[in-house]
């Protein structure tokens, strides 16, 4: 054997004796945990992620905040350049108008409408007075006529008289049925020429929405956690410009075997210990655990643990601390969730609250 191959030989025993004294600490502890009533598992700390996107296609005229910021909801954090939809705007206001005088010029033409159906009604009285006037001398003439005291062509001059005003009277009574037409359709424009004007309306209030929305504004406190996009560069509608996390939603997800995952419920407490701050222990509660079991996943280092299923935890920090200390919420940070699996046995003294002042 080879110097070379006896120092590789040295290397991999001891590699091998540091797993075994790794292996028997993490059972040590593992079963001091149980024994306690205790679970633990490894995890980082993660918060839910929020896009700020553009409603609508667009250029991208500033971005006010820098990775890293933190931003409070409701805050302006890009604008979208609006030269475009402001035109639009001028020119769905233009049909506004235009359908707002479309209305009273209908308005007009119905007031004209019903001033020539009045007419047309006084023309079909007058129309009728003649007609009894003219069936009445018509009627005296026949009589007249038989005992000689009027001419037979008088009575026929009457008689024609009589049917042209019964023709007068019978184009009287369909110029009011064309009047009452015209005042119809009268109504009918007006409707049409006001729904214009609601939808011009309408249109112009969308624009001035997309406006309005083109201040892209944070949901939620949180902080920028990248940019997408930069200034000058289009996106389309939905495109992604920040990418911020939400810190009043931080949570830390770890994994434990099946034999101590079917003993956590929804609820249980759990006290977060971060690799950074190792002197304050953190209180959350299980909002979480998977219903599918799956792989242990490549953070847990022992290859005995690698070989069992695990279950998902997701352990949450309430809201009213993480509000308390927003400003040094971090996520990234990776540290151990302890979960109490029985509720009856008290927290050790080294995972008792401890906060920063």
């Amino acid at each position: 054997m080879t110097e070379q191959q006896k120092k590789w030989l040295i290397i991999f025993a001891g590699l091998l004796v540091m797993v075994a004294l790794g292996a028997g600490f993490w059972q040590k502890f593992a079963a001091k945990d149980r024994d306690n009533g205790l679970a633990s598992g490894n995890g980082r700390i993660e918060a839910v992620e929020i896009d700020v996107a553009a409603k609508i296609a667009g250029r991208i005229k500033d971005i006010l905040v820098s990775e890293g910021e933190f931003v409070t909801a409701g805050q302006v954090v890009a604008i979208m350049d609006t030269d475009t939809l402001r035109a639009q705007l001028r020119q769905a206001e233009a049909q506004l108008q235009q359908a707002q005088s479309s209305v009273a010029t209908a308005k007009s033409q119905l007031a004209q409408r019903e001033s020539e159906k009045g007419a047309a009604l006084a023309l079909y009285r007058q129309r009728e007075a003649e007609l009894v006037k003219a069936r009445q001398h018509s009627g005296r003439s026949s009589e007249l006529v038989k005992g000689g005291a009027v001419a037979k062509q008088d009575a026929d001059d009457d008689y024609t008289q009589l049917q042209s005003t019964e023709a007068a009277l019978n184009s009287a009574r369909a110029q009011i049925a064309a009047a009452e037409a015209a005042v119809m359709t009268g109504h009918s424009q007006i409707s049409g020429a006001e729904s214009a004007v609601r939808a011009a309306r309408a249109n112009a209030e969308r624009i001035q929405a997309d406006i309005l929305d083109s201040s892209l504004k944070s949901p939620r406190d949180g902080r920028v956690q990248y940019r997408v996009a930069q200034p000058g560069e289009v996106v389309g509608a939905g495109g992604r410009v920040l990418s911020l996390i939400d810190l009043s939603d931080v949570y830390m997800t770890f994994f434990l075997p099946t034999a101590d995952a079917g003993r956590v419920a929804i609820g249980s407490e759990v006290r977060l210990v971060l690799d950074a701050a190792p002197q304050f222990v953190i209180p959350s509660s299980v909002s979480f655990v998977a219903d599918v079991a799956q792989f242990t996943p490549k953070t847990v280092e022992t290859a005995s643990e690698r070989e069992k299923l695990m279950f998902r935890i997701r352990a949450q920090i309430p809201v009213e601390l993480l509000k308390k200390y927003i400003t040094r919420v971090k996520t990234g940070l990776p540290g151990m969730a302890y979960v109490r699996l029985d509720p009856s046995k008290p927290w050790p003294e080294h995972l008792q609250i401890k906060l920063p002042q």
